[in-house]
């Protein structure tokens, strides 16, 4: 497998009047990335940087929700039609959709250079998304299988869980994206934590980009921080931080890093340690109390 050129991009929340700006939007930021990715990467609901304007401007999280799912099939056509005029991979973030039961999910496109796709649905669901927008778990873990190689996507709140993130490692990912939208330095912290924690001990790759700042006339996007960034395991052959490349806070552009593969195969052969090979293979058994003599 060929080393892959990855750009990461921290998404500035704007506020679009139309489809068709977001469109010209996304291909602003593509062409900046021309040249330098061959996989574009953005942040767990960018797009809903249109709900708004699709509402009416009406500043409720329903209305904006509604707008967003029923326009939903429009945006994915100009996620797609962006992919191909740059002739790239695309990984636009995720977008609400509605899944064929009716209910409403949180699917994140990955789209080819001539515009097909495949999807990765989010698995948990924030507070925010379950209690306030109604949004549900979608399909389990998918991969995906690339020029590069096998890669899996674990939509923000996912890669805080390993078990999701090892299910993709397993069927044969060697890097995980983590797009992520927190409001908060706490939500981005347990983000870029959980993203770190599932590179070390699946010994893969894991990349992060949020969306960033500050929105206040968006219910769902009223504010956003964090960074874009790239996590390794901390062994032979990586930064012993374990941080492969980083963005700076809340700062929107462009992180650009080229990943090799065969240095994850490398890594898991001969590290100091395997943690990849060395995840449990059984059932851990309940904690028993400890006797004191």
């Amino acid at each position: 497998m060929s080393p892959l050129r990855l750009g990461l991009l921290a998404w500035p929340i704007e506020r679009p009047a139309s489809v068709a700006a977001f469109g010209a939007k996304l291909d602003h930021w593509l062409s900046q990335a021309r040249g330098q990715a061959d996989l574009c990467v953005l942040p767990e609901y960018a797009c809903v940087e249109l709900g708004a304007a699709l509402a009416g401007g009406a500043p409720e999280e329903a209305t904006e929700l509604a707008a967003m799912v029923a326009h939903a099939d429009e945006i994915l056509a100009e996620m797609r039609a962006a992919a191909r005029r740059a002739g790239v991979w695309l990984l636009p973030g995720s977008l609400p959709m509605r899944a064929s039961d009716g209910r409403v999910i949180n699917r994140a496109p990955l789209i080819d250079p001539e515009g097909r796709l495949a999807f990765q649905d989010k698995q948990a669901m924030t507070r925010f998304e379950a209690e306030r927008w109604g949004v549900s778990s979608g399909a389990p873990p998918a991969v995906f299988d690339t020029p590069w190689g096998r890669i899996g996507i674990s939509i923000c709140y996912d890669v805080e869980f390993p078990k999701h993130v090892r299910a993709q490692v397993e069927a044969g990912a060697w890097l995980i994206l983590a797009p992520s939208c927190t409001d908060s330095l706490h939500g981005f912290a347990r983000v870029r934590i959980g993203a770190a924690a599932r590179a070390l001990e699946n010994q893969c790759f894991v990349a992060i980009t949020p969306t960033v700042g500050l929105a206040p006339w968006s219910v769902a996007l009223d504010e956003n921080h964090g960074h874009a960034a790239i996590f390794a395991p901390p062994d032979r052959g990586f930064p012993s931080s374990g941080v492969v490349a980083a963005g700076e806070m809340d700062a929107p552009g462009w992180l650009f890093h080229t990943l090799d593969p065969a240095l994850i195969t490398r890594v898991r052969d001969h590290g100091a340690v395997r943690n990849h090979r060395d995840w449990p293979r059984r059932p851990v058994p309940p904690p028993q109390p400890a006797r004191f003599a």
